[in-house]
């Protein structure tokens, strides 16, 4: 064991922590962030895909009450009748659409004999750096709008809800959130117009069905969390192999015979070698 006994040496032991705490967010952190970003890609392109082949459903077979959510029917067309409550209009601040900053408009929808939606009209482009357009208001009549499910987004961590214009400004389509500020009970899935709809205002484009690099960079890091431990181990006998050598060389040295030493050699040590 005494050949392993360099490894306890500081500043190995510290290489050593370095590599194995590298693997082990390769294999707990990093890996799973990426094929999780991958599995939830490829089930978003599966449902957009599928949503362009199927007809528009009553919005009330798949959101038959007010706690209702249908997070399997992302993207689904649905059709919705019943009027928009403006009261409760609010604006999603620090969006991105076609690479330019945008507002988008949410309004909740009352649905005949069913329950209450919130529906993203679409996107405005702030007037300035951040201050809000004039948006058309929403009907106030009894319409027909056919548009899409969407799932509710997290919440924009650290990132409170402020109004400003006027108006009430969210940074995330969060539904919990926004039904909490407007006072009006919502579904759990909220609704996305398409366009040339009763209320609309820029239309939203679908997401580009590409799944993206997400996949092969999980697999970077599983490789990664290997060739680490791997690499740390071929040192480590690289190591051993020099010890080894440096070893024998200094053996060998000691267990050689002294040279014998000519008289020519004793005479010239003694008065010196003539040049």
């Amino acid at each position: 064991m005494r050949r392993w006994a360099f490894l306890l040496r500081p500043s190995w032991l510290a290489l050593i922590v370095v590599v194995l705490a590298f693997a082990y967010l390769c294999f707990t952190v990093l890996a799973p962030w990426q094929l999780g970003k991958n599995t939830k890609t490829s089930r978003e392109n599966a449902q957009i895909a599928q949503s362009l082949q199927a007809d528009p459903v009553p919005v009330t077979s798949v959101l038959p009450k007010q706690d209702s959510a249908a997070p399997d029917a992302q993207w689904r067309l649905v059709t919705a009748t019943g009027h928009y409550l403006s009261e409760g209009q609010v604006l999603a601040r620090l969006r991105v659409v076609d690479g330019q900053p945008a507002f988008e408009v949410l309004v909740p929808f009352a649905v005949d004999d069913g329950p209450t939606v919130l529906v993203n009209r679409g996107y405005v482009r702030p007037i300035q750096a951040s201050g809000v357009p004039e948006i058309a208001p929403v009907p106030d009549n009894e319409v027909t709008i056919v548009a899409r499910l969407r799932d509710s987004e997290g919440l924009a961590r650290g990132k409170e809800p402020l109004r400003q214009d006027g108006t009430q400004q969210v940074y995330s389509i969060n539904i919990e959130q926004i039904s909490q500020l407007t006072g009006i009970p919502l579904t759990g899935s909220y609704l996305q117009l398409i366009g040339d709809q009763p209320g609309g205002l820029g239309e939203l484009a679908l997401p580009h069905l590409d799944a993206g690099p997400f996949l092969s960079y999980g697999i970077q890091w599983i490789s990664f969390g290997i060739i680490a431990p791997l690499g740390l181990g071929y040192f480590a006998y690289a190591e051993i192999r020099q010890r080894r050598r440096e070893k024998a060389a200094k053996d060998a040295a000691a267990a050689a015979p002294d040279k014998p030493v000519s008289t020519e050699d004793k005479l010239a040590d003694r008065y010196g070698r003539r040049h």
